[in-house]
């Protein structure tokens, strides 16, 4: 089969495009053709070497979208020929994939691959920091920052879905904030032309948001909490600045804010379970038409070099999407 692999740590041209085997499955997992998969900047991170332990060669890409061709004797839940999204368990830039059974789920017939394909990391994300980290209740405001990335725009139509009265998105390039906008959020802060605390301030009455979702760290988490309503929740999820995030013990107790966490990828390993209502969910959304996926760019998967470079130049808006059926048909 056709795969990216990445050889050693490093930029962009480290990535090859090769022939290698097709996978092989244990009794707890699904063999994958893969139609599609989504490009995530944690992919970037990979490649770097900072995320994961980098057993090399490996293959980047958290989440697919395909039809299940092998299942394993101890998944009865799936079968072949279902049209499926998943989590694979070594990589998704590939013609095939394997992944076990519990995170993979059959995606309903109205919802096509490049939706699907787009759809797993963001969109379980997405609901799992709001519905069960944040614990949203109805009418709360939520400042998102990244607003215009595949989790930002995400995020702010599930926001709204679970009751958001208003909601506030930080961009760093002006040219994003009608992505944003577009998706749903009633204002958009350009976070490098203004004090973004000072702006949600004003717009809050000075009241400050009950929710902030943070996958910049550093600065923005300080300037965050100088935002952050009483009894409000902060929930930070990235670190794509590179950059720590302080804030003092006493920002928190007597004002009964929380600084929460959460990792989509350590819940993948340590509680896959959970995921299977997170997913039941979610689906039901894209199935009723309430939940879009923005996608903002296609390539073929021996193109995924020059999708690494966009994710990586911050100019890239909505999900990028690798063409894997299409390129190889």
């Amino acid at each position: 089969m056709k795969a990216i692999i990445v050889p050693e740590f490093g930029a962009t041209e480290v990535m090859q495009y090769v022939e290698i085997e097709t996978p092989k499955i244990k009794p707890s997992q699904v063999l994958i053709r893969v139609e599609k998969t989504s490009v995530n900047y944690a992919d970037v991170k990979a490649r770097y070497g900072n995320k994961g332990k980098g057993n090399f060669p490996f293959i980047p890409g958290l989440d697919t979208s395909g039809v299940i061709v092998e299942v394993g004797a101890e998944v009865n839940h799936l079968q072949p020929g279902q049209r499926v999204i998943a989590f694979p368990a070594n990589g998704s830039y590939a013609e095939f994939v394997v992944a076990e059974g519990i995170l993979t789920y059959e995606i309903p017939d109205s919802m096509d691959f490049t939706t699907a394909a787009a759809c797993p990391t963001v969109s379980f994300l997405s609901y799992k920091l709001l519905a069960d980290i944040a614990r949203i209740e109805q009418g709360e405001t939520i400042l998102i920052h990244s607003a215009a990335g595949g989790v930002g725009t995400t995020a702010i139509q599930v926001a709204r879905l679970l009751g958001a009265s208003k909601i506030i998105g930080t961009v760093g390039d002006e040219n994003k904030a009608s992505v944003a906008l577009k998706a749903g959020a009633d204002h958009v802060i350009c976070y490098n032309n203004d004090d973004f605390s000072r702006k949600v301030n004003e717009l809050t009455d000075n009241q400050g948001v009950d929710i902030v979702l943070d996958s910049i760290a550093g600065e923005i988490t300080a300037q965050s909490l100088t935002c952050l309503a009483p009894y409000g929740r902060l929930v930070q999820f990235g670190n794509s600045s590179g950059s720590v995030g302080n804030f003092k013990t006493s920002d928190l107790h007597s004002s009964c804010r929380s600084v929460l966490g959460f990792s989509l990828g350590t819940t993948r390993k340590k509680r896959p379970e959970t995921l299977q209502s997170t997913a039941k969910e979610v689906l039901k959304l894209f199935s009723e038409g309430k939940l879009k996926m923005e996608v903002g760019h296609h390539y073929p998967l021996e193109a995924a070099i020059t999708a690494h470079k966009l994710i990586e130049s911050r100019l890239s808006t909505g999900k990028i999407i690798l063409d894997v059926r299409d390129s190889l048909s």
